[in-house]
């Protein structure tokens, strides 16, 4: 190939970039590509961290991140900054990952600049545009304007093919033209990528303080819809636990949102065998996954990162658009009730057979060489 095949890869959050790192490292590694890394910083700190772990250095830093910013403004700061690097770099296909703004803006501003979408975990479904707010509406907006789309899983394969998008294929013709048919691939996540590349690093937990004597159960709920009584709900079930098991210790890095933080600390501050702590950087929290008994979690990554390592996940969500987890046993949904998180943590911690059901589950999310095959894929596209 005479031309490199430049490419622009987008993210603005922390789970965006912890996705999307192994991919860059991976197109960093090839001599068909001209990689261009380009970060909204729609959370800046916390983006740093991953930016750091993976030893990644953005061309273009948009800087986004503003004290209670808002979803207008942020998503047409996107859309006007990212139409001035488009202009000036001129990339032959833009990728962004999952359902963040940053995810949307950029798509639909690749759209008006007539350049090849990517969609890294495209597919993903709850069905309900409220839930989760907004990403159910910014996935679904992204797919419909994307030209390629990287779905994780059969479902999220089969969820694209029933909105009207076609199928993909790697054999054959395949005009790399922008009227080229829309075409839909399934090739595992790239968390799992990610994830198999952390904890080979074994990271010291020591600093924590963490008992050995003591089973971790560890907790991350930061979600818009779990604000105010879900998540006071929550932190009663924690109360709950701690106090009939006293062989477990909670720990919950608070994300620091003053949603979160607010309700947490008033329920759950010099709790015994409660260890609140600020949010942890991607390789340790990595470190603490693999050493959890238990997770609770309503984050959407950490489904897909613990069943690889072997832990029960709870989800403290009514409805996920990762239903697969669900489907194979590692992963059970149990809401926002303080009765069901309570009685299905103490049934894992007392009922051994339950308990290795959900370890021994099947993880449907991938094999750690899904950025390796999106690679393949868009070489093969513009071949």
């Amino acid at each position: 190939m005479d031309k490199k095949i430049k490419t622009a890869v987008v993210f603005g959050t922390r789970p965006e970039a912890i996705k999307m790192a192994p991919l860059v490292l991976e197109l960093k590694k090839r001599p068909e590509f001209e990689p261009v890394v380009i970060v909204t910083a729609q959370h800046r700190q916390m983006l740093d961290q991953v930016l750091d772990l993976f030893e990644i250095t953005p061309d273009f830093d948009l800087n986004l991140m503003k004290p209670n910013q808002n979803l207008w403004s942020l998503t047409s700061d996107i859309l006007t900054e990212t139409k001035k690097i488009f202009e000036e770099i001129k990339p032959d296909i833009v990728l962004m990952h999952g359902d963040t703004t940053t995810a949307f803006a950029t798509a639909l501003s690749a759209f008006y600049a007539r350049i090849q979408i990517g969609h890294i975990e495209a597919g993903l479904r709850t069905f309900n545009k409220d839930y989760p707010f907004p990403e159910e509406i910014n996935r679904v907006l992204a797919d419909a304007v994307s030209d390629l789309h990287f779905a994780p899983t059969e479902g999220s394969v089969e969820n694209l093919l029933n909105s009207g998008i076609k199928e993909g294929r790697l054999n054959g013709s395949m005009d790399n033209s922008y009227e080229e048919g829309r075409r839909i691939y399934k090739t595992g996540n790239t968390v799992i990528d990610a994830l198999l590349y952390t904890v080979e690093k074994n990271t010291d937990l020591s600093y924590l303080g963490l008992r050995d004597d003591l089973k971790t159960i560890l907790l991350t709920s930061h979600r818009r819809e779990n604000f105010g009584q879900p998540l006071e709900n929550i932190c009663d079930a924690v109360l709950d636990i701690v106090e009939k098991n006293k062989d477990i210790e909670v720990v919950y890095p608070v994300h620091l949102n003053p949603n979160v933080r607010n309700t947490v600390f008033k329920k759950l501050d010099n709790i015994e065998r409660v260890k609140l702590i600020d949010p942890l950087d991607y390789a340790p929290f990595c470190a603490l996954m693999k050493k959890a008994h238990i997770i609770l979690t309503d984050s959407g990554g950490v489904q897909e990162e613990a069943p690889s390592l072997g832990v029960p996940v709870l989800v403290l969500r009514d409805e996920t658009e990762r239903p697969e987890a669900v489907h194979s046993g590692c992963v059970k949904l149990v809401g926002t009730s303080r009765e069901k998180i309570t009685s299905t943590v103490n049934k894992l911690l007392s009922d051994e057979a339950f308990y290795n059901s959900m370890k021994m589950a099947v993880n449907p999310y991938g094999d750690g060489l899904a950025s390796k095959r999106t690679a393949d894929i868009i070489l093969s596209r513009f071949s």
